[in-house]
């Protein structure tokens, strides 16, 4: 997500009430009030009168044939030179036969669906959805103002939910579960990360995208949500039933280990989570760190503004990362350097580090700052903003590439560790100790480049 989020003004006819601007084709005006005639004899003033009725009436003639012929043009889709809104039509996707052809699918909606009412609403969102769907982009995606707050409610760290990081998995298209919070309903009911989300209360999250299938997930407190669970290494769907709860999202976490080791991990970067960042920065250096364990497995990313300000608290001076949009326009994010990281470091990430994650770790990795420990991550090196619209909804799209510093773009290829790690998952979730391969690794590592 872009940290500068434009503001454009909705179109007409968007449900917001507004009232079209009149069209003036041509320059025409109202005509004006024609001016007295002179005084003279009845037999004048009839022929005036009469010439002035026939002009009158060719003149309204003419402004009638004139409209519609310029409806026509319009409606056919046709050339008018000098007739902006007609040229704006042909350039757009949305033309009158468009617009005919959502009128015919309306009635025949009206007219025959059987299941249940559909409100004009309803219907409303499903269009604004699909053109956003038709895009291909699975990060792109409309927003009710509903949806919008949530989503702003969320990025404060704060929701009421099952305590989940959901992200959307690229080989089946359904949701996964990224990672769990540490005492939080999922952790009670032992959902765990890489868990494929097929069914929310018997509903298919099939061909739903993102937010749709965390609105199915998220709801009032103290209600139930049954989630249908497919899990590697089983040979039936589990079905897991978990109490939602008001969550409060730890992005940060952070402690001292054995020989002087620190441990922060980042599970998103969301506005909270920078001062949470400094915070913990400021701690385990009060604390004597010798060395860091930065752990960003599971994160799947969040706001660009996020992670360049906390990059800024550990890198060497020069460029974090780059944006190029379509136009080949240019946006690049830079350090000062006089907060650089002065102790050894060692950073976890997997399969489920994503987009704001693979920026940190890239830029850790091209400046040689650290060494990345675990498995290749995810590969999102694209960025989207949120434009929202004066009725209070909005649109998610992706407006740019980003690069990392030595201008590699990691889109659909990931970041490599330095040292490959996979994930021994039948150890950790089949004891009560929970035993982290990977943190052990990378505590090793850590020793290693400390001279202990």
């Amino acid at each position: 997500m872009d940290e500068n989020q434009a503001y454009f003004d909705n179109l007409s006819g968007s449900g917001t009430g507004e009232a079209p601007r009149p069209v003036n084709y041509g320059g025409m005006q109202e005509p004006g009030r024609p001016p007295r005639g002179e005084r003279g004899s009845g037999k004048g003033l009839f022929l005036i009168g009469l010439i002035t009725g026939i002009s009158g009436a060719l003149l309204v003639l003419a402004i009638c044939y004139l409209g519609l012929y310029v409806q026509n043009l319009v409606e056919s889709g046709q050339n008018v030179k000098g007739a902006e809104e007609v040229s704006f039509l042909e350039d757009s996707a949305i033309d009158a036969s468009v617009l005919n052809k959502m009128q015919t699918l309306e009635n025949t909606i009206n007219n025959y669906f059987y299941l249940h009412d559909v409100t004009d609403e309803e219907l409303q969102d499903g269009i604004y959805r699909g053109m956003l769907q038709a895009l291909g982009d699975p990060y792109s995606e409309y927003y009710t103002a509903e949806e919008l707050n949530e989503l702003m409610e969320q990025t404060e760290g704060i929701y009421f939910g099952i305590g989940a990081y959901v992200s959307q998995d690229t080989a089946t298209g359904l949701p996964k579960i990224s990672g769990v919070i540490a005492g939080a309903p999922a952790e009670e009911v032992d959902l765990r990360a890489n868990d494929l989300i097929y069914e929310v209360d018997g509903e298919s999250t099939y061909g739903l995208s993102l937010t749709e299938a965390v609105s199915l997930i998220k709801g009032p407190e103290n209600t139930d949500v049954t989630l249908t669970i497919v899990r590697e290494g089983e040979s039936d769907y589990l079905e897991v039933t978990v109490t939602r709860r008001k969550v409060e999202t730890p992005t940060v976490e952070y402690e001292m280990l054995e020989d002087g080791m620190a441990y922060i991990q980042l599970t998103e970067f969301d506005d909270v989570s920078v001062k949470q960042f400094e915070d913990a920065l400021a701690s385990v250096r009060e604390s004597d760190m010798k060395g860091l364990i930065l752990d960003l497995r599971g994160n799947p990313g969040g706001s660009l503004s996020a992670v360049v300000d906390m990059a800024r608290m550990i890198l060497p001076k020069g460029m974090i990362v780059y944006t190029e949009d379509k136009n080949g326009k240019r946006a690049e994010y830079t350090c000062e350097g006089d907060k650089e990281l002065d102790v050894p470091l060692v950073v976890l990430v997997d399969m489920n580090s994503a987009s704001a994650a693979e920026i940190m770790a890239g830029a850790i990795k091209d400046y040689k700052l650290g060494t990345l420990v675990g498995t290749t991550t995810f590969g999102k090196g694209i960025v989207q903003q949120i434009i929202p619209f004066r009725d209070g909804s909005a649109v998610k799209v992706t407006i740019s590439a980003y690069y990392t510093p030595n201008g590699n773009n990691i889109h659909g290829l990931g970041i490599e560790p330095d040292i490959v790690c996979e994930f021994d998952g039948e150890a950790y979730y089949g004891s009560e100790e929970h035993p982290d391969n990977q943190l052990e690794k990378a505590k090793e590592v850590l020793r290693e480049k400390m001279g202990k």
